[in-house]
């Protein structure tokens, strides 16, 4: 199965990335359940990789993390 890397941008309508809409293919617009992996990219960003079980596309989304400051 082949698949084309492609870094999509992305918005979160939330601010927890757990809580965002998961994405569609942009091909056969199936709907995507679960990255096929993640890396911290840097402290702030995860890079996800998305392969479509449907079609076989791949492609890479990038996601903003906030970082929280905890109090004690």
């Amino acid at each position: 199965m082949s698949a084309v890397a492609e870094v999509m941008s992305t918005v979160a309508l939330n601010r927890d990335p757990r809580c965002s809409e998961l994405p569609t293919c942009p091909v056969c617009a199936d709907s995507m359940v679960a990255a096929e992996a993640s890396a911290y990219v840097s402290d702030h960003m995860i890079s996800y990789l998305w392969t479509c079980d449907n079609c076989g596309y791949g492609f890479v989304t990038k996601h903003a993390v906030k970082q929280r400051i905890v109090c004690n």
